[in-house]
């Protein structure tokens, strides 16, 4: 089976920068058509051109995927742009503080929704349009492949990101069940979960914070922080005919952070 994703098209999403930005460049590099969609139009812009927005391999699109209607247009305007959509990467994703004592806190309802329910609706529409668009496909494999980037604070607590944390083990539990929910129709959906990654964010606050790259090297077995490409690379493997078998999983991309016990990392 090859990696190659070649001659797919490609919607990814929270595509104006961090890892969502670097996993739509990886797959243009890759040969792959990619739809950028944010929210966020002069990250756009700026980033990818005003090309970008009529013509050539990469395109963007503006919106709030949080509405049907939004989810609809982008799903239109890839069609329009590229005739099909063979993968969706939900890379879109928030984090928020949450005050756990204090009822009237809405990080809860906000993560729940970015986080978990507009990759949802979105995952559900795209599944319907690729089944629609094979339907006169007679070959036995894949037709679509649906990528949820994920956390591996999903598995890992702070006193602080207590809607981040349920949010990302939400869409965990949200791959696995569509997992098996879209086998059927021959459709695979998978996550990738990360660590610390050298994103232009986390590069400003290492700036202003001398500790915190000792901090996450010393919690990290392989002792370094990942570079964009690292998810990006995992995320290609899950999207390429070489993951035809995988579905319902979600890889782990943290070198090793979340085989350890941070109390035992303190103590030494």
């Amino acid at each position: 089976m090859s990696f190659s994703i070649a001659g797919k098209t490609a919607i990814v999403t929270g595509a104006a920068n961090g890892v969502g930005l670097a996993i739509g460049r990886h797959f243009l590099a890759g040969g792959a058509n990619v739809m950028f969609a944010d929210m966020d139009e002069e990250t756009l812009l700026r980033e990818m051109g005003e090309d970008a927005a009529e013509e050539g391999q990469a395109r963007i699109f503006a919106g709030d995927l949080r509405k049907k209607l939004t989810i609809a247009n982008l799903l239109s305007a890839t069609v329009d742009a590229f005739d099909r959509v063979d993968i969706l990467v939900n890379a879109a994703r928030q984090v928020l503080e949450t005050d756990a004592l204090d009822p009237d806190d809405t990080s809860m309802e906000e993560l729940l929704q970015q986080n978990l329910l507009a990759g949802l609706r979105l995952s559900q529409a795209t599944a319907r349009r690729m089944i629609k668009l094979a339907k006169d496909d007679e070959t036995e494999g894949p037709i679509g492949s649906i990528v949820n980037i994920s956390s591996i604070a999903a598995r890992r607590t702070h006193p602080n990101l207590l809607a981040y944390s349920v949010s990302n083990a939400a869409l965990d539990q949200m791959t696995r069940s569509l997992a098996v929910a879209l086998a059927s129709e021959r459709i695979r959906v998978n996550a990738v979960a990360f660590g610390s990654v050298m994103s232009a964010s986390l590069k400003g606050s290492l700036r202003e914070d001398d500790d915190m790259r000792d901090a996450i090297v010393d919690n990290t077995p392989l002792q370094r922080i990942a570079g964009p490409s690292e998810v990006s690379d995992a995320v290609q493997y899950l999207a390429s005919d070489a993951a035809g078998f995988v579905t319902g999983q979600i890889i782990t991309v943290d070198g090793g952070r979340t085989l350890i016990d941070p109390a035992a990392v303190s103590a030494h």
